[in-house]
């Protein structure tokens, strides 16, 4: 098996990200991930593994004697959430995933209560966190510092897991774990997720959570993707060559009511500002036709589903909250299951909650 101490980092970062993923499991050999950086390393048994993990650690969680066992699970355990790009649902997310499986935390939200802010590197700190911690969970603005970060610490004595948390504007996995397991919730007693149509509406260029669910919905069968947004805010080539290469249905449209018609799903997204290269370079972008409301939700399909990563602005209509397809809600609470789910497989409990007697 691939590891990341038979390698060197230019070597490493070079590869093609799906390359990369044996290099990225567990030594045990059960195909979890060690460190989960990018959606390229979840494969279709892999989604579908965690997903029933998730849903077992509910269950056993619904009484408390189960929620009692589930705490000594990984009480032995520490995290660090080092999130040093502003998050209220992630942190939170990760947070309570910890807690529900018993692990004990610690956090830096800011750089400036840190060592940081005397002019010390992320990695620097990263490397300090891994003397105290039994994993790194970390949300950065920086492209690829996760990834960095997993290599410098599997090649240190002190190897750690890293959970990428959100990284620039690239990789989201975890969310994209969240919105594979709404989806399959959402349609587990309609026929799955094969064969459906989900459409993207909102800034795709800058949204590291269309990114690498688009890809993680290549791992169904039939899955056709339609792309709204304005011109410039249009799914970048990357995402377009993916789908590509894999033989996925897809569409760039700028009509999100035709696009509704047809949808099974429907992900919003807001427009990602904080990335502009000049102040006000959004605003300046006519979005008036991408966002979702009243007329859009009377065109929905009645077994269809609205779904949002959080936080939004204007794009959903408040009065489209209560409605049973609004599925934004539900699916930021699946955010806390899947991720305990992916933290207990990554220390190798998935067999031993799914066996359990709760």
């Amino acid at each position: 098996m691939a590891k990341l101490t038979e390698i060197g980092w230019e070597e490493f970062s070079a590869l093609p990200l799906e390359a990369k993923r044996g290099y990225l499991t567990r030594a045990e050999g059960d195909g979890m991930p060690y460190h989960t950086l990018f959606a390229q390393q979840f494969d279709r048994e892999l989604l579908e593994r965690l997903c029933a993990l998730a849903n077992r650690i509910r269950f056993i969680n619904k009484s408390k004697e189960g929620a009692l066992y589930l705490k000594t699970v990984l009480a032995h355990r520490r995290a660090m959430l080092y999130f040093s790009q502003p998050s209220s649902r992630t942190f939170l997310s990760h947070l309570a995933a910890c807690q529900i499986l018993g692990i004990t935390t610690g956090s830096v939200r800011d750089a400036a209560t840190s060592s940081e802010f005397k002019g010390e590197t992320k990695e620097d700190s990263i490397r300090t966190f891994s003397s105290y911690f039994d994993m790194i969970i970390m949300r950065s603005p920086e492209q690829g510092l996760a990834e960095k970060m997993a290599w410098e610490l599997s090649n240190s004595d002190r190897p750690v897991p890293i959970l990428n948390a959100g990284s620039g504007k690239d990789q989201h996995p975890t969310q994209a774990l969240l919105d594979i397991y709404t989806l399959m919730r959402s349609f587990e007693t309609k026929g799955g997720i094969d064969g459906r149509t989900v459409v993207f509406c909102g800034d795709l260029l800058r949204g590291r959570t269309v990114r690498s669910l688009s890809y993680l919905l290549t791992n169904f069968r039939d899955v056709r993707q339609v792309f709204v947004a304005p011109q410039e805010l249009h799914v970048p080539e990357d995402v377009v060559e993916t789908l590509k290469s894999k033989g996925v249905d897809y569409a760039l449209v700028g009509d999100l009511r035709e696009a509704v018609k047809e949808a099974d799903a429907v992900y919003m997204t807001r427009i990602q500002d904080e990335w502009d290269s000049s102040k006000g370079a959004s605003a300046r972008i006519d979005t008036s036709r991408f966002k979702f409301g009243a007329e859009e939700l009377a065109l929905l399909k009645p077994d269809g589903v609205i779904l949002h990563p959080l936080p939004r602005r204007d794009e959903i209509a408040t009065c489209c909250d209560h409605d049973p397809r609004a599925m934004y809600w539900r699916q930021m609470r699946n955010g806390m299951w899947i991720r305990a789910a992916l933290i207990a497989a990554t220390f190798g409990h998935e067999r031993a909650i799914m066996d359990c007697g709760y």
